[in-house]
């Protein structure tokens, strides 16, 4: 007999890799046990009892959560969050290299999420950036106080090369409006304005009177 323990318990937040409290919110919730294992671990060539599986995780509102508690527990057997073992497969070998930002922002809020390595990983350099010491990172992730020192120690070193590599950016600095000195050229318009032409200067012939001095 192969089912789910529930219990529930109220979901605060990001769901932890124990919790199961999603099961009650399923669509296979309240089926008969021997009904429910005959569906979800059918055989491999029961197409009948496949289709019928996938299209009660379809609508499903926790198949998300359903997906992610048996790819977490290594549970290769049976239909999980729609998915037969075959096509969970990719994501069993791909798992240490997920990425969900919301299970490291639920993290850093003290919920008791099980990180792969790639979270994990942005958890060091977070905790780096927010100035954790490393008593404080060992007991996040419940490690010892010099392995949480040499992480932080080598998120330092990798912020370091970083710099080194591609260099600190430096803020920009705003030119000062100058005022166009005395005689000097008009200021430029702005694009698209259409400037007056200049009128020639008449001029004036070499032989012309200058008229008569006061």
């Amino acid at each position: 007999m192969r089912h789910i323990t529930t219990h529930d318990a109220p979901a605060t937040g990001l769901r932890s890799i124990g919790d199961t409290n999603w099961h009650t919110q399923g669509a296979c919730h309240g089926m008969d046990v021997e009904d429910a294992d005959a569906v979800f671990f059918p055989l491999p060539r029961d197409h009948e009892a496949i289709a019928e599986a996938k299209e009660l995780c379809g609508w499903c509102p926790v198949r998300s959560d359903c997906l992610n508690f048996a790819l977490e527990n290594v549970l290769k057997e049976g239909i999980w969050g729609g998915l037969t073992e075959a096509e969970r497969r990719p994501w069993h070998d791909g798992l240490h290299q997920r990425l969900d930002y919301r299970r490291v922002t639920s993290f850093f809020l003290g919920r008791d999420v099980h990180l792969t390595e790639a979270e994990r990983q942005v958890v060091i350099d977070h905790a780096y950036v927010r100035g954790w010491r490393p008593d404080r990172l060992a007991t996040a992730l419940q490690i010892s106080h010099k392995h949480a020192r040499d992480l932080l120690r080598q998120a330092t070193n990798k912020v370091f090369d970083r710099d080194r590599t591609y260099g600190v950016p430096r803020p920009k600095k705003k030119r000062k409006k100058t005022a166009p000195a005395a005689g000097g050229p008009p200021p430029a318009s702005a694009p698209g304005t259409q400037q007056p032409a200049a009128r020639p200067a008449a001029s004036t012939p070499a032989h012309a009177s200058l008229g008569k001095a006061a």
